[in-house]
């Protein structure tokens, strides 16, 4: 019980912090339907590819074949994101015990021994993402956007931090094309989701998604 009302209070504090400013890609129609056109298109893609990945989960290692997880998006709005699980069931429990070798917000480490044979492959691929056209298609987050935290991240953010959420998370993003994992300092990620949001319109998002897909067909900077 103690824990559930640290949890709540330190989330109390965080919202006090969220930012008011609306984005104008927030409205923007030409975005929705952009989202909703490629989510639908992604989703008719997983519903091929569902069965042989589940397999190979299960196969691979004990546990479920999504990974749900609180997340949060615009204006610190909270949403479960989902994702081909990747990881050994248990992972979460045991991430204290994994070196962080980026600095700042973010936790990563390209040799984390809890990401299973089958989920380095997802990963490689970025076919561990795909269930998130679901996320899309509800509206939590967009094709384009900003990588959506965690809990743990945003209670350690600082003021300028929450400007990265004056904008829909999204799948793809500034600073996955341009350096993606390769990426070691949380601020420099800051500083591309910011860029973003300063030259953003929809044929910025057209030209990140087209370069999304040479990253991923290419393999960059994944791990």
């Amino acid at each position: 019980m103690e824990s559930t009302a640290s949890t709540k209070a330190v989330s109390s504090s965080i919202y006090e912090q969220i930012p008011e400013v609306v984005h104008p890609s927030v409205s923007c129609i030409i975005k929705r339907s952009m989202d909703i056109l490629g989510s639908f298109i992604g989703l008719l893609l997983l519903t091929g590819i569902v069965v042989p990945i589940a397999i190979a989960i299960k196969i691979d290692s004990p546990g479920p074949v999504f990974y749900s997880q609180e997340r949060y998006g615009l204006h610190g709005k909270t949403f479960h994101i989902w994702k081909f699980r990747s990881m050994i069931a248990n992972a979460d429990d045991l991430k204290t015990l994994i070196e962080n070798q980026v600095q700042g917000q973010l936790f990563k480490n390209e040799d984390d021994p809890r990401i299973t044979r089958v989920g380095r492959f997802l990963r490689r691929t970025s076919l561990d993402e795909f269930p998130q056209f679901w996320n899309v298609f509800k509206g939590d987050m967009s094709l384009v956007g900003t990588r959506p935290p965690t809990h743990d991240e945003v209670a350690k953010y600082e003021a300028h931090h929450w400007e990265r959420l004056n904008v829909k998370p999204g799948i793809t993003g500034q600073w996955q094309v341009n350096g993606r994992s390769s990426i070691k300092d949380f601020e420099e990620v800051v500083k591309l989701d910011l860029l973003y949001q300063e030259i953003w319109n929809p044929l910025y998002d057209l030209k990140l998604i087209l370069k999304t897909i040479f990253y991923v067909l290419f393999r960059l900077n994944a791990f």
